[in-house]
């Protein structure tokens, strides 16, 4: 017998969970969209339908209704966000000029006409007199009912028109705020540095005032204009996109519009306050070079460790990467891993290149010198610069040396080859021996 209802129970439960449909859009960008399909009693004729688990962050201007149950479907006349709720201060402000009772810490029970309140005290009239009473003092404070108007959850409530009543499929989809998506990503390089072992995270923080049971989760990357379409028409883009690309782990991708769509592949639960962690796709291996950069202008005796590597399919990745956060590790000569430096990388699409800087180097070391500067015309100047890089490490090193200039410039004179980057920026790749030092000189020509 206890078999037995165990059953019908588990089938009403999951009777009521088929009965319900959510999916949740997440942007990047503290938006979320919701799409809820849920059964709902339709008045017949004029009335009112109402729904109480909503997000409590929703935005009421981007609520649609409609019914997916029955041919014409319904009217909605009115649509009403309520979002009075019954705290204990908009309680006792209804409460103003009526009678309550508060119990004292001892005991004491007083009773009286509410003729204010503040955080620290309440006034009641009784018919001994005035009695001020410090809040901190109080138990319990009663009241007889919950005032109207007042709600116990933010409530939307529609003003419907419908040929007949019943009990009928609808869909509510809106969007909300407090809802917000990131990437993290963990990099372990190997002992040479030449290859890096990387696993990527989402993390979904819901802090909109609403859980999202069994939700499809989706998730936009892109910097989307917070000017969005229509629920509706968002819906039907989603619906029409195709061309995913399958994970053993994780989320399946696919582009959408001029961003990126990531879908993931079974239902999950969202629930208010709380952050969730989700793999975005299997672990990989990819090659990785490490390089250090030198740049003046940041600073001019630092060289900045940098690990690059080829977002492509036969390194290992090729797949759109959201942004985030890379945390590198390295393991030690005793097995243990290190953590050697972080860096955010921006919205990276396949084929192309990602660079991380992890931090200054210990054993290498620059030192920059104006040699000399020689006025050639009011408005043109010639300057000397050289640059020393010593290389303390016991193996090679290749450092990538930069240089800005203002106004129109040119190298007149160099010492190694270099490459113009930018309007700016002159670059050179100086290869340093182990334990050597190697001097970089050019004279730069400036007009201005």
């Amino acid at each position: 017998m206890r078999t037995l209802l165990a059953l019908l129970l588990g089938m009403l439960l999951v009777s009521g969970a088929i009965a319900r449909e959510v999916h949740l859009t997440v942007y990047n960008n503290d938006l979320g969209l919701v799409r809820d399909v849920r059964e709902l009693d339709f008045p017949s004729g004029r009335g009112s339908v109402s729904i109480v688990d909503v997000a409590s962050q929703i935005d009421p201007t981007s609520v649609h209704l409609k019914s997916l149950g029955r041919e014409g479907g319904i009217t909605v006349i009115e649509q009403n966000y309520r979002y009075d709720l019954a705290s204990p201060e908009r309680i006792l402000e209804r409460y103003l000029d009526a009678e309550i009772e508060a119990i004292l810490e001892k005991g004491d029970l007083h009773s009286g006409t509410l003729l204010s309140f503040t955080g620290e005290q309440i006034v009641l009239k009784g018919s001994s007199g005035l009695s001020i009473l410090e809040r901190d003092k109080i138990i319990d404070l009663r009241c007889p009912s919950l005032p109207e108007g007042l709600i116990t959850k933010p409530t939307l409530v529609w003003e419907v028109q419908s040929a007949r009543g019943g009990r009928e499929k609808a869909e509510l989809s809106y969007l909300t705020s407090g809802v917000n998506w990131h990437a993290e990503y963990v990099a372990v390089t190997n002992e040479d540095d030449t290859a890096a072992d990387l696993a990527a995270w989402v993390s979904v923080d819901n802090r909109s005032g609403a859980s999202y049971p069994e939700a499809r989760l989706q998730l936009i990357a892109g910097d989307v204009n917070r000017i969005l379409p229509s629920a509706p028409m968002m819906e039907e883009r989603l619906a029409a996109s195709a061309m995913r690309m399958k994970a053993d782990v994780g989320f399946e991708e696919e582009s959408f519009f001029e961003y990126h769509l990531y879908t993931l592949p079974y239902p999950t639960t969202v629930r208010d306050r709380e952050t969730k962690q989700i793999a975005l796709f299997s672990p990989t291996r990819t090659p990785v070079k490490k390089l250090f950069e030198y740049k003046p202008w940041q600073d001019e005796k630092k060289i900045r460790i940098v690990i690059e590597f080829d977002n492509k399919e036969e390194r290992g990745l090729g797949i759109p990467l959201p942004k985030g956060k890379v945390r590198t590790y390295k393991r030690d000569s005793r097995g243990g891993q290190q953590f050697v430096g972080e860096d955010m990388i921006d919205h990276t699409p396949k084929n192309e290149k990602v660079r991380l800087g992890l931090g200054n180097a210990f054993d290498v070391v620059a030192e920059r010198t104006v040699k000399d500067r020689a006025r050639v015309s009011d408005r043109v100047m010639d300057q000397m610069f050289e640059v020393k890089f010593r290389n303390r490490k016991t193996e090679p090193i290749t450092i990538v040396a930069q240089d800005r200039f203002w106004g129109d410039w040119r190298v007149l004179e160099s010492s190694l080859p270099h490459q113009k980057k930018d309007a700016y920026t002159a670059e050179w790749m100086v290869d340093v021996g182990a334990d050597q030092e190697v001097v970089l000189t050019y004279t730069v020509r400036t007009t201005r």
